[in-house]
């Protein structure tokens, strides 16, 4: 039978009281189990906490014995380093006693010196005033005998010893130089001759002008051109001066630069076999005479670096050492030279054990400013030490250069190799040539330096001014002084002369005595 709403509402209520009541039935269950769970908790929390307690109890008991017993022994520490300090004041307080004591003695010691050393002092001042005294005495006694007062005296004495001295230093001072002289010489006359017998170099003498030969007198006038044209061309293109005279088919080629004068002299030539003269052709000479003589000057370079055995030069370098084939000093060629000082100086630092290489090129590039010194102002040392350091040579080599004429003191063996082999090749007979002007001069103003010192009769020049002979007057000049004087003549030679070589200082002193038979 189908039921009705109300019954169904009914099952519902009926339903949500069954619900409920078993809700709350479990909740007061629950209620009683938490109320017996809370009572053995309490239970149990109160025999914790009366654990606890005792625990605690028991552990202060134990702190307190334990602090009563670090007391006791903090205490018995105390006592003990208390009493072993005191212990040690009263051993320190028993030394400054006795200290004290044995302070208080050494100042009543102290004392008792003192007044003994016063009353030394005392007997020290009467006796230096009794030596005083009796030293004057003696002096005046002294001045009474000798005759002489006391400045007097020590001048006399002073000049004594000032003659002994002199004498002694005379004697010393020609031991020696014997000696060193000797010695010397034997080794620097082996090294010398043997560097200059292995090196034999021609010498080639040139002056500021050069003769070119005509074959005929016609080529004068075909030289010089319809008014002058050509010669003026010639002159213009070369910087050279066309000199012609009355010299039988010949003309004269006269420049400072040897580089200009050897492309005019061979332009000249060029023209001379080629029969056709003028302008435009002498153009074309004169570049072709240019470009000879820069692959002369090339070539030659090449060849002076070759016969050196000098490497890793600039090729600047070799050029400029190539033009020094058209440069001459004094007559003598610069390149020969400085292919002979390379020669000489390799060879004399084999000799002596020295790099023979680095004198070599030193050697070779020693005038190289003599290339430019009719281009650039300034001495050919100075231009040399410029243009090495502009191609990056090496300290050695400029300081060798720098030094090769004395303008700076040498301080390296190959520099005094590089100038002693400048000087053999420079002094060698027939090397260079002087004019008698400049000759004559340098001999007299030798014989006037060596007539400005005291006590001088006469000097002479000879040996083409190698050697100068000064005679003494022997009243003014002892023989002791010679010696001195011989060395200051020397001196002062080498600092106010220039000479190639060296120069022999001969010192002669003459006693004579004249007596008459009657």
């Amino acid at each position: 039978m189908p039921t009705s709403p109300a019954f169904y509402i009914v099952s519902i209520i009926i339903a949500l009281v069954l619900i409920v009541v078993a809700f709350l039935l479990g909740i007061r269950h629950r209620k009683t189990v938490a109320e017996r769970e809370i009572s053995s908790a309490e239970e149990e929390a109160k025999r914790i906490i009366n654990e606890s307690i005792k625990a605690a109890e028991s552990k202060k008991r134990e702190a307190l014995l334990e602090a009563k017993e670090e007391i006791h022994k903090s205490r018995s520490e105390y006592e003990r380093e208390v009493k072993e300090r005191r212990t040690e004041l009263q051993k320190q307080e028993r030394r400054l006693q006795q200290k004290e004591e044995n302070l208080d003695r050494k100042t009543e010691n102290l004392e008792k010196k003192t007044d003994s050393l016063n009353r030394k002092l005392a007997e020290a001042d009467a006796t230096q005033e009794e030596i005083e005294r009796i030293k004057r005495s003696q002096l005046e006694m002294l001045e009474r005998i000798s005759g002489y007062t006391v400045d007097e005296a020590k001048a006399y004495l002073i000049s004594q010893l000032e003659q002994d001295v002199t004498h002694e230093m005379a004697v010393k001072l020609k031991e020696i130089e014997a000696q060193y002289k000797e010695e010397s010489e034997a080794r620097a006359r082996e090294v010398i001759a043997t560097a200059i017998q292995r090196c034999a170099a021609d010498h080639a003498s040139e002056i500021t002008v050069s003769v070119v030969p005509l074959p005929n007198d016609e080529m004068k006038g075909r030289i010089i051109g319809r008014e002058g044209r050509n010669i003026r061309t010639i002159e213009t293109l070369t910087g050279c001066d066309l000199i012609i005279d009355d010299t039988p088919e010949a003309i004269t080629v006269s420049s400072f630069d040897p580089v200009r004068r050897e492309v005019a002299r061979l332009a000249l030539e060029k023209l001379i076999q080629d029969g056709r003269i003028h302008p435009a052709r002498i153009e074309e000479m004169v570049a072709k005479a240019q470009k000879e003589v820069s692959a002369t000057i090339k070539a030659e370079g090449e060849r002076a670096v070759f016969e050196t055995n000098v490497h890793g030069l600039h090729p600047d370098l070799i050029r400029l050492i190539g033009r020094q084939k058209y440069r001459t000093s004094y007559g003598q060629n610069v390149l020969s030279h400085s292919i002979e000082v390379a020669h000489i100086a390799g060879l004399m630092a084999s000799e002596l054990g020295v790099d023979a290489a680095t004198a070599r090129r030193a050697g070779l590039l020693h005038d190289l400013g003599k290339s430019i010194d009719h281009e650039v102002e300034g001495s050919h040392v100075t231009i040399g030490v410029d243009l090495a350091r502009k191609y990056k040579e090496s300290e050695e080599v400029i300081h060798a250069i720098e030094a090769h004429h004395g303008d700076v003191e040498p301080h390296t063996v190959i520099a005094c190799l590089v100038q002693a082999a400048d000087t053999i090749s420079a002094a060698r007979p027939g090397a260079r040539r002087e004019n008698i002007e400049n000759y004559v001069k340098r001999l007299e103003k030798l014989e006037e330096v060596s007539n400005s010192f005291p006590g001088i009769a006469g000097s002479y020049a000879i040996q083409a001014g190698r050697e100068i002979r000064i005679m003494v007057k022997p009243e003014e000049v002892s023989e002791d002084q010679m010696t001195l004087l011989a060395r200051s003549i020397a001196k002062r030679i080498e600092e106010e002369l220039t000479y190639p070589g060296q120069i022999k200082v001969h010192v002669l002193r003459e006693t004579k005595a004249v007596e008459y038979a009657k």
